[in-house]
């Protein structure tokens, strides 16, 4: 006797709501529930954070992911795998995966995945020369999502993992959401008491060292130089913010730089902004960048890892190697002269955006890969064929 739809179990071991957990949010609202039924796995913290935007129809089990709850959470989450019949297990990021993965696999859970998301420069020590632990718990995984061609690389030639289990699939974001016209910055600006006339540049970034805020921070006193009535926001929360702020006094740019930390319409503050800036040290494939893209407001980013996938250079933005304040002061005085390049660039991101980078396409492949996985699994098994899996082959 067959069942459906497809029982999808999402876990996440982060506390905070930033691109990976709208990469989750995305799969959980529109993946469609004729074939898959999902539940969410996560601490407290992240299920407020998702609020009224997770779907109701999402069960959630909550996990208190202290170190001295492991075991606890452990066997709480076993349990929960076998009562729904979870067909997949789809854990986000490596340190979600070496703790779900295997517990999903001893519970004989059909099919696992991992989206790893980034490439993990902030490791150190045995962590950053071995990644035998990577490896090792890879072993209870059946594919590995990789968000962007450079994720890819990364898996297969640093961490090691099996090429065939690597499949591309790179984020995508509703581009409809970030479709504003350039001509609403005034309004917009206007609305928040800002001026309309001063350059305006957003740093649409978590406050953490992956980001590089200091670097920017250490670039934009050449900026003032030309530029004094240029102001930058940096939006987003996190651990450096304290030291950020002191860098910020010590350097004298207090009228320069507004921290306006986390906001929901980030819609709206990329429509408001000349163009935006992401100094990053390392990233996945960066969701700012796509969302910012489709706002049409052009970006200046540091050339690491997926990140030149999204910004080209010389057609959506201007990118520059990281850690270097010298080059990011000279790209964003380079906009800063020249704002109709911005706009160019910024139109030419929504088109490009358009065509590779849309939710739709996110979607649909990622539901491509659950189906096929199961039916992968179903076949080895000689099982009967799950009829939602039959369906959505059908309507494909």
């Amino acid at each position: 006797m067959t069942r459906s739809p497809i029982a999808i179990l999402l876990y996440s071991s982060t506390r905070v709501r930033y691109g990976v957990e709208e990469h989750m949010l995305t799969l959980l609202r529109e993946l469609p529930r004729t074939y898959f039924r999902f539940y969410l796995a996560c601490s407290k913290a992240l299920e407020v954070e998702f609020g009224p935007d997770l779907p109701s129809d999402v069960e959630v089990l909550s996990l208190s992911m202290a170190s001295s709850t492991r075991v606890p959470d452990a066997l709480r989450l076993a349990k929960f795998v076998r009562e729904r019949k979870i067909d997949i297990v789809h854990s986000h990021m490596f340190f979600s995966s070496r703790f779900a993965s295997p517990i999903a696999r001893a519970c004989g859970v059909p099919v696992i995945l991992e989206t790893p998301h980034v490439a993990e420069n902030w490791r150190r020590g045995w962590l950053k020369s071995s990644f035998a632990l990577d490896r090792a718990v890879g072993r209870c995984v059946d594919y590995f999502i990789a968000v962007s061609q450079a994720n890819a690389s990364y898996l297969i030639h640093k961490k090691g993992l099996p090429k065939e289990k690597i499949v591309v699939i790179r984020n995508g974001c509703e581009l409809s959401r970030f479709a504003s016209p350039l001509d609403s910055r005034s309004e917009l600006r206007n609305q928040r008491g800002l001026s309309e006339s001063a350059p305006l540049v957003l740093v649409p970034a978590r406050l953490e060292p992956q980001k590089g805020h200091r670097v920017l921070l250490e670039a934009l006193p050449d900026v003032r130089r030309e530029f004094p009535q240029a102001q930058f926001l940096f939006l987003g929360e996190g651990s450096l913010k304290k030291e950020l702020q002191d860098q910020v006094a010590a350097l004298s740019l207090e009228e320069m730089v507004k921290f306006i930390g986390f906001q929901a319409d980030v819609a709206n503050w990329y429509a408001l902004a000349d163009f935006t800036v992401l100094p990053s040290f390392y990233e996945g494939l960066p969701l700012v960048a796509i969302e910012s893209l489709a706002a049409s407001r052009s970006i200046v980013a540091t050339s690491v890892d997926g990140t030149p996938e999204v910004v080209v250079n010389g057609r959506t933005g201007l990118t520059v190697a990281p850690g270097n304040p010298a080059e990011l002061s000279k790209a964003i005085c380079n906009f800063l002269r020249n704002p109709a390049l911005a706009d160019t660039y910024g139109r030419q991101g929504r088109e490009w955006v358009e065509q590779e980078f849309s939710q739709e396409k996110q979607v649909r492949e990622t539901s491509d890969l659950y189906v096929r996985s199961c039916e992968e699994k179903r076949r080895a098994a000689h099982v009967p064929k799950n009829r939602a899996a039959e369906e959505w082959s059908d309507a494909a």
